[in-house]
C-alpha cells in the first residue's frame, strides 16, 4: 500500500529542510568567511539530494516524472560538487591540492575524491549514452552512483561538520537505503518485463 502523495510530499521537503536549518544554525559557521559557508552549504545540499535522487529515479515521488527529474537532480549534484571544492580551494587550496593528489592525512578526503571523480564520470557517461550500448552504460552508471553515494555518504560522517553525526547518520542511512531499493527496483521490473514476453 502506496502512502498518500500529500504525505510523501511533506517528507520529502523535511528531509531537505531539516538538515539546511541545522546547518545553518551551527557554531562552527561563526566568524566563517561567506565563501567557505557557501562550500560547507554546498556539501550539505550535494547530501541530502542523493536520497532524493533514489526516491526519483525508484519512482517514488508522486506527481513527477523520475527521468527527466533525475536529470536535473544529476545537475543539481554537480553544481554542489563544483562550489564545494571550489570554495574550499578558495579558503585553503593547499589542503584541497593535498586532498586532490590523496596526500591529505585526514581518512575522509579518500572518500570525497572518490565519490566526486565518479560524479564526474557519471556526467561525462550520460553525455555519450548514445553511443554506447544500453546493457554497458547501466552496469557502468550503477558502478559509479554506488561509489557517489558510499563515497559520499563516508566523506559527511568522518568530517566533523555543521549537520551534527546523528543527522548525517540519518540522511547518509536514507541515501544508502535508497539506492539500494532503486537498484533492486530497476532490476525486478526488468525480470518482470523479460517473464512476461517469455510468456
Amino acid at each position: 500500500m502506496r502512502a498518500p502523495a500529500g504525505l510523501i510530499w511533506a517528507a520529502l521537503v523535511a528531509l531537505v529542510a531539516v538538515p539546511l536549518i541545522v546547518a545553518a544554525q551551527s557554531p562552527l559557521l561563526q566568524w566563517r568567511e561567506p565563501i567557505y559557508v557557501a562550500a560547507g552549504f554546498a556539501g550539505v545540499i550535494g547530501l541530502v539530494l542523493l536520497p532524493v535522487q533514489a526516491l526519483l529515479i525508484a519512482g517514488l515521488v508522486p506527481g513527477v516524472r523520475g527521468r527527466r527529474s533525475h536529470v536535473w537532480i544529476g545537475v543539481a549534484l554537480l553544481l554542489a560538487a563544483v562550489v564545494h571544492v571550489a570554495g574550499l580551494w578558495i579558503t585553503s587550496p593547499p589542503d584541497v591540492v593535498d586532498v586532490l593528489l590523496l596526500r591529505s592525512p585526514t581518512p575522509f578526503a579518500i572518500w570525497g575524491v572518490a565519490a566526486m571523480w565518479a560524479l564526474f564520470a557519471a556526467v561525462l557517461l550520460a553525455a555519450v549514452r548514445r553511443r554506447m550500448g544500453h546493457r554497458a552504460w547501466r552496469a557502468i552508471h550503477v558502478v559509479t552512483t554506488t561509489v557517489i553515494v558510499v563515497g559520499t555518504v563516508v566523506h559527511a560522517v568522518l568530517i566533523e561538520g555543521t549537520m551534527g553525526t546523528m543527522l548525517k547518520g540519518l540522511v547518509g542511512l536514507l541515501a544508502l537505503v535508497g539506492l539500494s531499493y532503486a537498484i533492486w527496483r530497476r532490476r525486478n521490473s526488468r525480470t518482470i518485463i523479460r517473464i512476461r514476453i517469455r510468456s
